[in-house]
């Protein structure tokens, strides 16, 4: 059953992956912090993170990276006042999300 599961997980997360791919990044982010974040390398870590997870089981350091940039979109989406951009990085958040839970079920 946990291989059904992450497959699932697995699936959803290259969908999220396409959607991510296929829409722009935001133009007022460039060069932006929040909340002491970089919001292009906010972006960037997740991405790269993602990318390795749907290579396979990420490693222990791209996990903690994975869990500390989670926590810094959490920290950030308050403050942004767009709602375009405030998808952008909810759909960040979903994909980490999603990274995380699938490392959890490959792990059990």
């Amino acid at each position: 059953m946990i291989a059904n599961m992450s497959e699932s997980k697995l699936d959803l997360l290259s969908r999220l992956w396409e959607e991510h791919m296929r829409a722009p990044f935001p133009p007022r982010m460039r060069g932006r912090e929040i909340e002491g974040e970089d919001m292009v390398l906010l972006d960037a870590d997740i991405a790269g993170c993602i990318l390795s997870s749907l290579s396979g089981p990420l490693d222990e350091r791209r996990r903690k990276i994975l869990l500390v940039r989670l926590a810094a979109v959490e920290k950030v989406l308050p403050s942004i006042d767009d709602e375009g951009v405030t998808e952008h990085y909810e759909h960040l958040r979903e994909m980490a999300a999603v990274a995380v839970e699938l490392g959890n079920a490959t792990a059990r």
